[in-house]
């Protein structure tokens, strides 16, 4: 390949190259040795044999440059071009290899950086708590991917404020990073399922970069660990409530128990009240039975209710399961269960979710619906796949699907909606004490339902029934129900 020489570079090159000689002639006509056209013809001269030199050099330069320019790039020479001197590869024969050499190294170092930096990222992504490491603006620098499922997936660049906003936890930063000493705060992250979480802060050694040893920019100054303490803090709630919760609730049915036993004690042989009696006592026991099965379901549901579930649930697979297991049920009140699943396709009306527990949300609704819808009316169960879920509920990819179940009973009066998902709240505390109501089963769907990223809604008309309908959120149309 020819390469040209720009012509300004060529006139400007040999002007230069010349005025030494030119000076040398003005001044032997000047003294009178050359007349001054001999002295013009002398300087044209020179300056034409000078430019057919120069004009060689810098094409071989150009040339040369041009050829160590490729091989620095692509580690391959230019085709060599035969001119004076060699051409450019005898002019850059010595060049050419440092050159190759230097790149070669290059390549290899940012290969090894490489390495090291995808290393780097697997150790903090095997980390089993959420990580972020700041730099000494506070600005999150790197994290690892339980933080970025916690904290959202953009977080290189923004400020530690905007990802977290609890005062003692940025307090604790602030203190770490001016003071060098670990620190750590404990604070809650708001949302639909709250969250106990622990910051750690421990500072890190100043990097240093150039030849001043100065600090490098946006080196990471600070690591935070996250660690999640809701399950401890569910389980001394638990507790807590747990005890508070039987000691009210099991009073009255162990009262009745002593009494009818010290009764049975006192009555002699009398066969009739004893039969009657130890019915009245399996009742109660029945009851016991039930409340405390219920305490340990819903404990259990809260304990794991931050964590959503993984799994995929098929609704119409599981409603049309649960109408056949009550249609007996509704049978012994000439009641009948009617399933409507307006829904089309192979896997459209399936969830991300557990199944036994979406399982015990719908068998409480129905059943529900049974014990206090009038004897002889229908069941409705319905199955809707949405966009939108209520207000407040949020966008998901697939949309949801609404589950509605109503029932044509004798309803609830508006001031009562709010509540009817509090623990042992009663709209009819004796009616629903002799159907066998725990007082805890609307609280057990609630906490499912918010563990399943849904939520629950109640619409009721006095003298016109009920309806309960669960908003969830759709499976990707590629998940396959399991």
């Amino acid at each position: 390949m020819t390469v040209r020489v720009p012509a300004a570079n060529l006139l400007a090159t040999t002007a230069l190259a010349t005025a030494p000689a030119a000076l040398v002639f003005v001044v032997l006509a000047a003294l009178g040795i050359l007349t001054p056209g001999q002295a013009i013809l002398a300087i044209i001269a020179t300056a034409a044999g000078l430019m057919v030199l120069v004009r060689v050099h810098l094409r071989n330069l150009l040339s040369s440059l041009t050829y160590v320019e490729r091989l620095a790039r692509t580690g391959q020479a230019a085709p060599s071009t035969p001119g004076a001197l060699g051409g450019p590869a005898a002019t850059a024969s010595g060049l050419g290899p440092a050159v190759a050499r230097v790149r070669r190294a290059w390549n290899q170092r940012s290969e090894e950086l490489s390495r090291l930096l995808e290393r780097s990222e697997q150790v903090l992504d095997s980390l089993p708590n959420p990580v972020l490491l700041l730099n000494q603006n506070l600005a999150i620098v790197d994290s690892n991917r339980q933080a970025r499922d916690l904290f959202g997936p953009e977080l290189a660049g923004r400020s530690v404020e905007s990802v977290l906003r609890d005062p003692d936890f940025l307090a604790a930063v602030q203190a770490t990073m001016e003071t060098g000493t670990s620190r750590e705060a404990e604070f809650v992250l708001p949302g639909r399922v709250q969250r106990n979480l622990l910051g750690r802060c421990e500072p890190l050694p100043p990097e240093t970069s150039g030849e001043n040893g100065g600090e490098a920019a946006g080196a990471a100054r600070l690591i935070v660990s996250i660690v999640d303490l809701t399950v401890h803090r569910k389980t001394e709630e638990m507790r807590a409530d747990f005890v508070a919760n039987a000691s009210h609730e099991l009073r009255t049915p162990l009262a009745t128990l002593i009494g009818f036993i010290d009764t049975l004690r006192a009555s002699g042989e009398d066969e009739e009240a004893r039969n009657r009696f130890l019915g009245i006592m399996h009742k109660q026991a029945q009851r016991m039975a039930a409340l405390v099965n219920d305490l340990l379901s819903l404990s259990r549901i809260e304990l794991h209710e931050h964590s959503a579930p993984t799994g995929q649930v098929d609704l119409a697979d599981l409603l049309g399961e649960l109408a056949e297991i009550l249609t007996l049920r509704a049978g012994e009140r000439d009641m009948r269960i009617t399933l409507d699943a307006s829904v089309a396709g192979p896997g459209a009306a399936t969830v991300t979710g557990d199944e036994e527990e979406l399982t015990q949300v719908f068998q409480n609704l129905i059943d529900n619906a049974i014990k206090y819808g009038r004897a002889g009316t229908d069941v409705e169960i319905s199955i809707r796949r949405q966009d939108q879920g209520p207000a407040g509920l949020g966008k998901v990819p697939a949309g949801f699907l609404a589950v509605a179940v109503r029932d044509h009973g004798e309803g609830i009066e508006r001031r009562h909606l709010p509540r009817l998902t509090e623990r042992f709240y009663r709209v009819d505390a004796a009616r629903s004490r002799k159907l066998g109501g725990t007082g805890l089963g609307l609280a057990i769907v609630k906490h499912i339902v918010n563990r399943h990223r849904g939520v629950m809604t109640v619409d009721s008309e006095i003298g016109d029934g009920s309806s309960f309908a669960v908003y969830l959120p759709a499976a990707s149309p590629r998940a396959t129900p399991r």
